[in-house]
């Protein structure tokens, strides 16, 4: 009886620094395009600086992490790399979004995001970066935020019923307030609408006020809405007209992308053919 009162602790231990282990993960993968200081991780997390630095040493030392020598920044390590490339499947949506992004980037010129869908969150997977002299950087590779922010998670948001959308809301509405000031969810709820009778969303960037984002949400082959594309720039090269053709060229990206989907999913259904050495010879 002692030994499993005792055990109950452990647990909780264990389980702690791996949420702990998890959150700094997620905190540099967000930070990755610039890397993050121990100082950063250390704020953002609300952990104890030393708890912080032994936590990232011990990362650094089984190569999920890496420090700079020269910045002391820290970035994912190799050991991520390869972990990743062995949880992919075969062909991700990330692979069959990628050259669609790189063309909508090359014929507007402005940045192009690929946001998907994780639980509550939308994570950014992929982006593509146009001529524009002015960039708008909304979001970084690897950043996760609340699928209640972001024109890419409206779009998402945009392609479920209400009842999904009600519980989405609620569960994000304290993190999300704490975190973006700014938001509303009337505001939300208002470019649902919109984009619902539009085909697209068309918005402002919550935490940047000049620049606007079109959106469009991408469905899976049972018509979930698993992902969105998304062109963000400055809100002086798109007004509305200019919204209208941008959205036009996102739709027809998403579905080429959604037939895409499709031939993957009826091609997985095919059984594939008996190798020549399993073949039984003819009498």
């Amino acid at each position: 009886m002692r030994q499993e009162e005792d055990a109950a602790p452990t647990r909780a231990s264990g389980s702690q620094v791996v949420q702990r282990v998890a959150l700094l993960m997620r905190l540099v993968a967000a930070g990755q395009r610039s890397g993050l200081r121990l100082a950063d991780l250390h704020r953002a997390a609300s952990l104890e600086r030393p708890t912080v630095h032994r936590l990232l040493q011990a990362l650094v030392g089984e190569r999920l992490l890496r420090q700079d020598g020269a910045s002391r920044r820290y970035f994912l390590g190799p050991a991520m790399y390869e972990m990743g490339l062995a949880a992919s499947p075969q062909l991700a949506l990330r692979d069959i979004c990628h050259p669609h992004l790189q063309r909508i980037a090359q014929h507007t010129g402005d940045t192009v995001f690929l946001t998907e869908r994780s639980g509550l969150d939308g994570v950014c997977t992929d982006r593509a970066e146009g001529n524009a002299p002015i960039k708008a950087y909304v979001l970084e590779i690897g950043k996760r935020r609340p699928l209640t922010v972001g024109g890419g998670a409206t779009a998402i948001l945009s392609a479920m019923d209400d009842v999904e959308v009600d519980r989405i809301c609620r569960a994000n509405l304290d993190r999300t307030l704490k975190k973006f000031a700014r938001y509303s969810e009337p505001t939300l709820r208002g470019a649902i609408a919109r984009a619902r009778a539009r085909g697209f969303v068309l918005s402002g960037v919550l935490e940047i006020p000049d620049v606007r984002t079109v959106a469009v949400s991408i469905r899976d082959v049972g018509g979930a809405p698993v992902a969105a594309i998304s062109v963000s720039t400055v809100a002086s090269r798109l007004d509305d007209e200019r919204a209208m053709e941008i959205g036009t060229l996102v739709r027809s990206a998403v579905e080429a992308i959604e037939a895409a989907l499709a031939d993957q999913a009826l091609a997985a259904l095919q059984p594939s053919a008996p190798s020549a050495a399993g073949r039984q010879p003819k009498n």
